[in-house]
């Protein structure tokens, strides 16, 4: 199938720009600053011209975080593309934190459909397709075992899947709700939605986290409700949105409860809910 080779690509572009967010990570590196003051690192352009590179054999439109402005006159025509960071949460990435993450999406008609989320400095690989699922890989031995038969074109989606665990993983029915919420970004609006929470559940345990990784924690099922009530956009969410999808959880607009869509015309995504 055509989306498996776009899977095993994907997760290699990733695995191979994490490599080498790592080598920036590790060193004494410079911050520039955006227009709208977020951050900017080596790694982040690193990370873009590798999977940007790796990508463009398959002739695949591709929208980035740190590529170039694409007018949606010409978006608008695109059935079909790549929607990437190359470094999803660059101030844990300056704060050393370790909660960054590489991300892919193949989105199709407005739907991720296919995702990976790379986490090197925890050494986790979340990778999801529709009809296939959602799953963890876990350990820089087994991802780099995996990459490596990618290279060789020896790898199948069967073999990943054999290496990996299945999502969501399932918890103890005595664990309390649990919500995760921005590290970084905290604001009245998710202070007032947990506060409801708390009335609606009594225990409530409240798991502050970085990036991408809060939609693979409610993937994982280790967290119920990741509410997005703050900015961002569609290349911090589609790779994401598909891994948690694709171990079952919902993910719509807040609050009004419509899918949430990708490659709109203003790319910035409305307050979301992620939940099981």
């Amino acid at each position: 199938m055509k989306n498996d080779k776009y899977l095993l690509h994907a997760i290699q572009a990733a695995v191979d720009a994490g490599k080498a967010v790592l080598e920036v990570y590790h060193s004494d590196f410079d911050v520039d600053y955006k227009a709208d003051n977020s951050p900017l690192t080596l790694a982040d352009k690193k990370a873009h011209d590798i999977i940007s590179g790796q990508l463009a054999e398959f002739e695949i439109p591709l929208l980035s975080e740190e590529g170039k402005a694409i007018p949606f006159d010409t978006r608008r025509t695109w059935d079909t593309l790549w929607i990437i960071d190359p470094l999803d949460g660059t101030k844990e990435f300056v704060k050393r934190n370790g909660e960054f993450t590489v991300n892919i999406a193949l989105v199709t008609a407005g739907k991720p459909v296919l995702g990976v989320v790379f986490a090197p400095v925890r050494k986790f690989l979340y990778f999801a397709m529709q009809s296939l699922g959602a799953f963890k890989m876990e350990g820089m031995d087994t991802i780099n075992a995996m990459c490596g038969r990618i290279a060789r074109s020896t790898c199948t989606t069967v073999d990943l899947v054999k290496q990996s665990i299945s999502l969501p993983i399932g918890r103890s029915g005595e664990q309390p709700y649990t919500i995760v919420g921005s590290r970084s970004h905290a604001t009245e609006a998710l202070e007032n939605f947990v506060d409801q929470k708390r009335s609606a559940f009594g225990s409530v345990d409240f798991i502050p986290a970085g990036s991408s990784l809060k939609l693979c924690l409610v993937a994982e099922g280790r967290a119920d409700i990741y509410p997005r009530l703050a900015p961002t956009m569609e290349w911090d969410t589609a790779a994401g949105h598909a891994v948690a999808e694709c171990a079952g959880a919902r993910i719509y607009e807040h609050p009004s409860g419509i899918p949430l869509v990708y490659n709109k015309e203003n790319l910035l995504n409305p307050w979301f809910i992620v939940e099981r």
